[in-house]
């Protein structure tokens, strides 16, 4: 039966298996970071000195690898050939990380310096502003100034008062 809504695109059937990525990169790091841990190395040593213990000094009828511990060399291969991978994903997965946060943290330092060289333009201006106001100084030297002009226009004034009366 064919499709007669030509509004949404048919999607194209992929053969394979098909996965969450994102939640298969966080298996990974799970992965990567137990493999990274003394506890895994602890637990694999163990796991491989019972393994060589077992099959060289038990029973011979229960020893399971009988050819020199190809099964244990097989075992061991087969876990680094899926922890490899898993590693590396993880690795690019965290390499993403650091790549975005790298490009956050040249933004924001971007913004810093610009918000930095704002201010400093600001108070430039500001000092610049304060320069032409005045100060506590200059009104008490402006008023003396005016206090000595008063002083001797009343000086003045008396002197004109007393000649004026002389003439009269």
């Amino acid at each position: 039966m064919k499709r007669l809504d030509l509004s949404t695109p048919r999607q194209r059937r992929r053969l394979g298996v098909h996965y969450d990525p994102d939640a298969f990169g966080q298996f990974s790091e799970s992965v990567a970071r137990y493999l990274g841990t003394a506890r895994f190395l602890v637990f694999q040593s163990v796991f491989c000195l019972l393994w060589v213990v077992w099959n060289t000094f038990g029973p011979a009828d229960l020893r399971f690898d009988e050819w020199q511990f190809v099964g244990l060399t097989l075992l061991l291969s087969l876990q680094a050939a899926y922890a490899a991978p898993l590693i590396l994903l993880a690795q690019n997965r965290q390499e993403q990380r650091d790549r975005m946060q790298s490009e956050t943290d040249r933004r924001l330092a971007e913004r810093n310096q610009a918000d930095t060289e704002f201010l400093a333009r600001e108070i430039a201006s500001v000092r610049l502003n304060l320069g032409s106001v005045a100060t506590t100084t200059d009104l008490d030297e402006h008023v003396e100034r005016l206090t000595d002009a008063v002083d001797r226009m009343a000086a003045r004034l008396d002197e004109l008062v007393t000649r004026l009366d002389a003439q009269h």
